[in-house]
């Protein structure tokens, strides 16, 4: 994978790995003076309170964004990227089986929470969209 980048504040590490930005602009927005895309460096952590940085990294859509408590070091990131991590898997002639906690916002709006293990239909067929019922097997 490609480089990854890092600016401290001496508390807190903002971590950034270019190749993943989607450029949604979250972090520009919601914290405009740390995340300065004109200028360099664009990530001036020195301007902001540690805890606002960190709130901000955590809304990063792509994942480009991460950091770790210099207290506690960068091993951090990989232990709670793993324990917040979901599995997809494809399932042949199946639906997508989703495993891990997710929240379902459906068009109508409604909202429900999955806890565990979640089919979703890929075939169109199901009677109980976006889920899976098995209605490819008939």
């Amino acid at each position: 994978m490609g480089k990854t980048k890092e600016y401290s504040n001496g508390e807190v590490t903002v971590l950034w790995k270019p190749e993943l930005c989607i450029h949604s602009a979250k972090c520009v927005h919601n914290l405009p003076e740390v995340f300065k895309p004109k200028e360099k460096p664009w990530v001036q952590v020195a301007n902001s309170n540690t805890e606002a940085i960190i709130n901000t990294v955590k809304a990063c859509p792509s994942g480009a964004l991460s950091h770790y408590l210099n207290a506690i070091g960068p091993a951090t990131v990989d232990r709670e990227t793993k324990k917040e991590m979901m599995r997809i898997e494809i399932m042949e002639n199946g639906p997508l089986m989703v495993y891990g906690a997710i929240s379902i916002v459906h068009d109508d709006g409604r909202e429900e929470q999955k806890a565990r293990a979640t089919a979703f239909c890929r075939c169109g067929q199901s009677g109980n969209q976006p889920f899976c019922d098995g209605s490819h097997k008939m």
